[in-house]
């Protein structure tokens, strides 16, 4: 015999008890008469003891299933109130996530979301570390990050929420100083501002988009930074052309102060990822409702070319990244839902 209590027969016992009927108590729980039964007829053997006594017309509890029937509903009770307290309280984050960002998209698209977010969710609490550094998420015990970037093959878990596009551009001031360069060997008479924080040298590849034709370049100017931040003041006052990702360059191309060069070429297209340590790994606490759901629809369409009009450009990466704050802030934030004891 098992020495594991038999929870199942013990809870259809009393419903069985309280319904007076097999197939009352059957229809309650949303199984067939013939579980029930058998499940009954098992905890009688368990026990050593009959609890009802049965013919074809009706149903009694003996005075042993008297005795144990107010025990075994209490039971039932309190399970029933434990399991809708486990499932009102995992569809309602709570607890304390850390989250990574790179600094210009958690300042521009992460924090804006969080009061609406917090409104909704008053019992989660967010660390949210906002850097262009790369982050150790296990050495560094975070929970999960947001990462723009090609992801390379890693032991963590990534999943790509959209596609970002890189986007070379100058002021029109800049533009009509110097011209606007017609293929990448002519950046080499311009000043560009480069990332000093990545990997490897910074180097701007290009394809062309109906030759196919590559060409590589090391941009050449008087500034680099570890964050666009670091590079846009140098770029709106007309000084240098530099390369942004589209959702810092999407606002200055509908305000008009930067435009997109190089129309005919596309520069390497990364990712934002949802990024967190492997499933042995990762805390107990991140439910993983990202990683376990899918989006119900919620995906980005890419259309058009890298080289658009600023105005077309504009548009269309406005539309993109409205879709990705609705992406984070629907489901980003709340795949990291914690469940506190």
């Amino acid at each position: 015999m098992s020495k594991l209590t038999d929870f199942e027969g013990l809870a259809m016992f009393a419903k069985v008890a309280e319904e007076r009927s097999f197939a009352a108590a059957a229809r309650a729980m949303g199984v067939s008469v013939a579980t029930v039964s058998r499940a009954v007829t098992r905890l009688e053997e368990r026990l050593g003891g009959r609890l009802f006594n049965r013919t074809s017309r009706r149903l009694a509890l003996t005075d042993y299933g008297h005795r144990l029937a107010e025990q075994a509903s209490r039971i039932y009770s309190e399970a029933e109130e434990a399991e809708d307290f486990a499932r009102e309280t995992s569809s309602k984050p709570r607890g304390l996530v850390k989250l990574a960002a790179p600094l210009s998209f958690g300042t521009r698209w992460v924090a804006p979301i969080l009061p609406a977010f917090f409104r909704q969710y008053p019992d989660f609490v967010i660390d949210l570390h906002l850097t262009d550094a790369h982050t150790d998420l296990i050495g560094d015990g975070f929970d999960a990050a947001l990462r723009i970037a090609v992801m390379e093959d890693s032991s963590l878990v990534a999943r790509l929420i959209m596609p970002v596009r890189r986007f070379l551009v100058a002021s029109p001031n800049y533009i009509a100083r110097y011209g606007r360069p017609q293929h990448p060997h002519d950046l080499g008479a311009h000043q560009c501002l480069s990332y000093a924080n990545r990997a490897t040298r910074d180097i701007w590849r290009f394809t062309h988009l109906r030759s196919g034709e590559e060409c590589s370049i090391s941009p050449i100017g008087p500034l680099r930074g570890t964050s666009v931040e670091a590079l846009l003041p140098t770029v709106l006052e007309g000084l240098a052309i530099t390369e942004l990702p589209e959702f810092v360059a999407t606002q200055y191309f509908s305000e008009k102060r930067l435009e997109p060069l190089l129309a005919d070429w596309c520069m390497p297209e990364g990712g934002l990822y949802f990024v967190t340590p492997t499933t042995r790994a990762r805390p107990a606490k991140v439910s993983g409702w990202f990683l376990d759901r899918k989006a119900d629809g919620c995906t980005v369409e890419r259309r058009g070319r890298y080289g658009m009009e600023a105005a077309g450009a504009a548009q269309e990466a406005g539309k993109n990244l409205e879709m990705t704050r609705t992406i984070i802030s629907s489901w980003t934030l709340r795949a990291n839902a914690v469940i506190t004891p």
